[in-house]
């Protein structure tokens, strides 16, 4: 068989032996990265609600103490989690499970779970964010006609919430699609650890990473523009038509401030 002579001789060589492997290689990392990221985003919802619950000196004993040992565990969550590089989560997860519980975790499930985790802790306080930038009049507003916190979080303050932090949410999709590659040291077959798996027969490195490189770049691009897209749909028309409450009067329409 004749190899290759030339770098682009050598990447056209290499895509068409290991296409499969790059193939299901990008399927990974957009499982881990699209569970990932929706169940970290539920978890951080969770916890951002939580972290907002409001005490006052009518509340209970009990409810008190609960809340503040809540906040005092997600707070511990939250600085480990935010605190630690993602690798080492996944060492010590994966391995620690193995080593001190006996169990034997796939090692996508376990993939889903360390990136869930991970994002969860930014994601909490993203949302966090999101919701103490609401005006408070809105939340005092839900309480006053009977709202429980639930109710004004789920129906009032949330949807405003997590528009105003869907940038940041679409960031932190970004990320686990390119940081999913660490957890190749878990053994999961996602796009870097086929990348190696690729490069060994011919120990063409350079090629089969510039390939790899350019299917994370096409990955990012093409989901950061689907987020801006997503982000103008929830921004509305670029103007509105009030209507009157009287049928001779005339529309107003308002453009939206630049």
């Amino acid at each position: 068989m004749n190899l290759p002579t030339t770098f682009f001789g050598w990447i056209g060589f290499i895509w068409e032996k290991y296409s499969p492997l790059f193939w299901k290689g990008t399927l990974n990392t957009l499982i881990l990265a699209i569970a990932g990221t929706l169940i970290g985003f539920l978890l951080g919802l969770l916890v951002a609600i939580v972290r907002t619950i409001p005490l006052s000196k009518k509340d209970h004993l009990a409810k008190k103490v609960l809340i503040r040992i809540a906040n005092a565990l997600i707070s511990i969550y939250i600085e480990v989690f935010r605190g630690t590089p993602m690798i080492v989560q996944a060492m010590v997860i994966y391995y620690g499970a193995m080593q001190i519980l006996k169990a034997d975790i796939p090692a996508m499930g376990a993939a889903i779970f360390i990136i869930s985790l991970n994002t969860g802790a930014y994601m909490a306080e993203i949302m966090r964010g999101g919701i103490l930038a609401i005006d408070k009049g809105q939340t005092e507003a839900a309480q006053a006609i009977g709202m429980t916190h639930w109710q004004s979080m789920t129906s009032v303050i949330l949807p405003q919430a997590i528009r105003n932090a869907l940038p940041s949410i679409g960031n932190e999709f970004i990320v686990n699609i390119k940081d999913s590659s660490v957890l190749n040291v878990i053994s999961v077959s996602e796009l870097f650890f086929q990348g190696k798996s690729a490069s060994g027969t011919y120990l063409r490195y350079y090629e089969t990473f510039f390939i790899i490189a350019l299917i994370y770049l096409v990955l990012t691009f093409i989901f950061s523009r689907l987020f801006r897209l997503l982000e103008k749909k929830m921004d509305g028309p670029d103007s509105f038509v009030i209507h009157g409450s009287q049928s001779h009067h005339k529309p107003m329409r308002l453009g939206k401030e630049n």
